[in-house]
């Protein structure tokens, strides 16, 4: 028969640094890692909402200014800001597209469909069309909801 095993054969605690004092090096340099790499993630994001809101507010106040213009002059600010915009968001290759890729791109750009099937056709194939056949005050209100909603 054996013998069933003793509890005072047990081994005791200890800390597996071995140190004894409450602050360990390793524990005290995840924890800087870590505050270090949040402070990083929060600089970048806080960066990104400027630009954007730096780009937002741009663009509205162009938009602003062009509103003043006679209804041809006006558009082709208008479709200028939009080249820009494009250029700043998705890059030079985007803001080079013309027609039907064009407002596909605009459309892309800012989550709609305004370009393609709604009064912002102008600036994709109609921006050279008499001012008359064209809903100025559509495309305006449009064109500020729009770059109202920019994120970059």
């Amino acid at each position: 028969m054996t013998a069933s095993p003793d509890l005072s054969a047990l081994r005791s605690l200890h800390l597996p640094t071995g140190g004894t004092g409450a602050v360990q090096p390793e524990m005290v340099a995840a924890i800087a890692i870590g505050f270090g790499l949040a402070l990083l993630v929060g600089g970048i994001r806080l960066l990104r909402a400027r630009r954007g809101a730096s780009l937002r507010r741009a663009a509205l106040r162009e938009l602003a200014q062009a509103a003043r213009l006679e209804p041809e002059a006006r558009r082709v600010t208008q479709a200028r800001l939009l080249r820009r915009v494009v250029r700043t968001l998705k890059g030079e290759e985007a803001a080079r597209a013309r027609g039907a890729a064009w407002a596909a791109t605009l459309d892309a750009t800012f989550g709609t469909d305004f370009f393609r099937t709604g009064p912002g056709r102008a600036f994709a194939d109609d921006l050279y069309r008499r001012p008359a056949s064209v809903d100025s005050a559509a495309i305006d209100a449009g064109l500020g909801r729009l770059l109202t909603q920019i994120r970059a």
